[in-house]
C-alpha cells in the first residue's frame, strides 16, 4: 500500500516543479510580446482575488505546511513579499529544499496523526490522512490551478498538459 510520503511529497513537488515551468514561460512570453514580467507576476483574475505571486506563496504554503503538519517538524518561514519571477524562482526552489529534507520514515504514522488547523479562525481537527486528501492537496491544486488560470486570461500558450507536466 502506497505511504503518506508517496501520496504528499513527490505530489507537491511536481506540482511545484510545474509552476516552475510556468516561470519560464512567462518570461518568455513577456519577452515575445515586449511587456514586463512583473505585470504578468501581479496579474489577478479578479479584484478580490490574489494576484499571481500570491498563488505561488499559497501553493508553496500548502506544501511545505502540509509536509511539517504530517511529519511533525517546523516549517520554514516565508516573507511573502515576492514580486518578481526571480522571487518566485527562488521562493519555489527553498519549497523544494525544504520538501527533499522529509524522508518517508519521518512521515511514517502521519495517517493517524491529528492536525489541528485555524484557517480564517476556523478551528479544524483532521486526522492526518483526511488532513491530506480533504484540505491540504485540494487546497494546494486550488492554488496552481488559479496561477495557471490567470496566465490563461492574460494570454500565455499554456494548457493542461503544462499543468499536468512532464510524464518524462
Amino acid at each position: 500500500m502506497p505511504s503518506m510520503y508517496s501520496f504528499s511529497v513527490p505530489v507537491f513537488q511536481r506540482g511545484l516543479q510545474n509552476l516552475s515551468v510556468y516561470l519560464d514561460q512567462i518570461e518568455a512570453y513577456a519577452s515575445e510580446k515586449g511587456i514586463e514580467p512583473k505585470e504578468l507576476v501581479a496579474a489577478r483574475l479578479f479584484d478580490d482575488m490574489l494576484p499571481l505571486s500570491g498563488q505561488f506563496q499559497r501553493a508553496s504554503d500548502a506544501a511545505k505546511l502540509a509536509i511539517a503538519r504530517l511529519a511533525g517538524v517546523d516549517a520554514p518561514r516565508f516573507e511573502d513579499n515576492e514580486t518578481t519571477v526571480a522571487d518566485l524562482r527562488e521562493r519555489l526552489k527553498k519549497t523544494q529544499d525544504f520538501l527533499a529534507t522529509v524522508t518517508p520514515a519521518v512521515m511514517e504514522g502521519s495517517e493517524t496523526r491529528e492536525v489541528t488547523i485555524s484557517p480564517g479562525g476556523n478551528k479544524m481537527v483532521f486526522k492526518g490522512e483526511d488532513y491530506l486528501t480533504k484540505f491540504a492537496l485540494p487546497n494546494f491544486f486550488f492554488h496552481v490551478a488559479t496561477a495557471h488560470g490567470i496566465l490563461r486570461s492574460r494570454g500565455l500558450p499554456v494548457g493542461k498538459m503544462t499543468y499536468l507536466g512532464s510524464f518524462a
